[in-house]
């Protein structure tokens, strides 16, 4: 069981009184895992979240103390140095709906910083980005977020934000299930090239 494995000790547990439950399982998958590949219909992806961004999201959590939130925005910042580990950093590949970069969490100069933080962030060889155009309307990511965790060629788990807690989805055909609506939302989306222009044009909408 994947699971089991990214539950053994590791740099985490310096935030161990903060963590939500069951996201020092998440961490620990990120950490082992070659590839995430995601789906963002409502939020920046946490390992491309600006400080300010992640503080804004998290003061909008019901029940985070502040003290909570600085910890857990160090927390996330701390997650963002896989994508460049040496030798090998994550590979990163996430999808965004356009709603997202205009959806102003923490303000119009926090918007422009994140949405710069994403165009450069894409420069670097491990990380794509892709934005899904609010014109194409019903589409196949409507059911919500998810992310694939490829820990090796031949081992990828899902996981699920929700609600009602994490959930983890290893039987071989809800992977598949999740990769098919992945592969349809990256053949919906802008190419990446197209995604960083728009996503310094709606930046600079934002420092207007």
């Amino acid at each position: 069981d994947m699971r089991t494995g990214s539950q053994k000790s590791g740099w985490w547990e310096q935030f161990e009184d903060v963590l939500p439950s069951g996201l020092d399982v998440l961490v620990g998958l990120e950490t082992d895992a070659r590839a995430v590949l995601a789906w963002e219909p409502l939020l920046v992806h946490g390992l491309l979240q600006t400080p300010a961004y992640a503080r804004a999201v998290l003061g909008a959590g019901v029940g985070i103390l502040p003290r909570d939130a600085d910890a857990l925005v160090q927390l996330r910042m701390a997650r963002q140095e896989l994508l460049t580990r040496a030798p090998a950093p994550l590979e990163l590949w996430v999808i965004l709906d356009e709603a997202v970069l205009r959806r102003p969490v923490g303000g119009p100069a926090v918007m422009h910083e994140q949405l710069l933080h994403l165009a450069t962030a894409a420069d670097r060889t491990a990380v794509t980005v892709q934005v899904l155009p609010l014109r194409k309307g019903a589409h196949w990511g409507l059911s919500g977020a998810f992310a694939l965790i490829e820990c090796d060629e031949s081992a990828t788990i899902g996981y699920v934000d929700s609600p009602a807690g994490n959930l983890y989805v290893e039987r071989r055909a809800d992977v598949r299930r999740l990769q098919s609506t992945l592969d349809l939302l990256r053949a919906s989306a802008l190419d990446p090239t197209d995604s960083v222009a728009l996503l310094r044009d709606i930046a600079e909408e934002w420092q207007q």
